[in-house]
C-alpha cells in the first residue's frame, strides 16, 4: 500500500468518526434536553443529566480537534493539484473549528449558571434559567455562524476533486452542492426566525460518499499535478 492510501485511509477513518460523533453532541443531546421556550423544563433536564450535557459538550471539542487532523491529511493528498486551493480549504476549515471551540463556552456558561454556587445567589431561579436560556440560544446562533464555514471549505475540496483526475467527479460536484447546502440553511436561520427547513440533511451525500472513497479506495501517490 503507497504512502498516500495509508493517509486517505487514515483520513476516512477521522471523517467517519466525525460523521458518527457530532450528531451525538449537535442533535442528539440537545433534542432530548432543549426545550424551546421553556426555560425551568430546560434547565432541569440539564441539571438532571448534567454528564450527558458535559459529554456533549467535550465529544464536540474532541470532534473539532478531530476535524484540524483531518483537514490537514486532506491538505497532504491534494496539495500537488492545486495548492492554493488546498490551503483555501484548510484556512476555511480551521475559521469554523476556532469559531465552533470558542462558541462552546456558553454551553459552560450554562452549568456555570446552573451549579448553585454562592456568587450566584444575588440572582433568583427564574433570572438564572432565564440566562441560561440565553447562551443555549447564542450557543445556536454560533453553531450557525461556524457551519457558514463547513459549507465554504467544501467549494476548494470539490474543486481539487474535480481536477484530481482520479477521484471521481461527481464527488467533487455533490461535495459542492453540500457546501450550497449548508450556507443556504444557516443564513436562512440567521435571516428568518421560524425557518424550519434543512436542505444540508438531503445534500451530505457527497460527504458521506468521500469518507467511503478514501476508505475503500484512497488516493494514489501520483495523483495528478495541476
Amino acid at each position: 500500500m503507497d504512502s498516500n492510501k495509508k493517509v486517505s485511509r487514515v483520513a476516512g477513518i477521522l471523517n467517519l468518526v466525525i460523521a458518527v460523533c457530532a450528531p451525538f453532541s449537535i442533535i442528539f443531546v440537545p433534542s432530548k434536553l432543549i426545550v424551546a421556550g421553556n426555560a425551568s423544563l430546560t434547565a432541569s433536564n440539564i441539571i438532571a443529566s448534567e454528564m450527558l450535557f458535559r459529554a456533549a459538550s467535550v465529544i464536540s471539542i474532541i470532534v473539532h480537534i478531530i476535524q484540524i487532523l483531518f483537514v490537514f491529511l486532506l491538505y497532504k493528498l491534494l496539495k500537488k493539484i492545486n495548492k492554493t486551493n488546498a490551503l483555501l480549504m484548510i484556512i476555511f476549515s480551521l475559521i469554523g473549528v476556532s469559531i465552533a471551540l470558542f462558541n462552546e463556552l456558553n454551553q459552560f456558561a450554562v452549568l456555570l449558571l446552573l451549579n448553585g454556587s454562592d456568587y450566584l445567589k444575588v440572582f433568583n431561579i427564574n433570572q438564572l434559567q432565564s440566562l441560561a436560556m440565553f447562551f443555549l440560544n447564542l450557543h445556536s446562533q454560533g453553531l450557525l455562524i461556524s457551519q457558514i464555514f463547513w459549507g465554504i471549505w467544501l467549494f476548494p475540496l470539490g474543486y481539487l476533486i474535480l481536477k484530481s483526475g482520479e477521484i471521481p467527479k461527481f464527488i467533487g460536484i455533490l461535495l459542492i452542492i453540500a457546501g450550497f447546502g449548508y450556507l443556504i440553511d444557516c443564513f436562512c436561520k440567521l435571516i428568518f426566525t421560524n425557518y424550519n427547513i434543512t436542505i444540508s440533511t438531503f445534500t451530505f451525500i457527497g460527504e458521506l460518499l468521500f469518507t467511503f472513497w478514501l476508505l475503500i479506495k484512497g488516493v494514489k501517490d501520483n495523483v495528478n499535478d495541476s
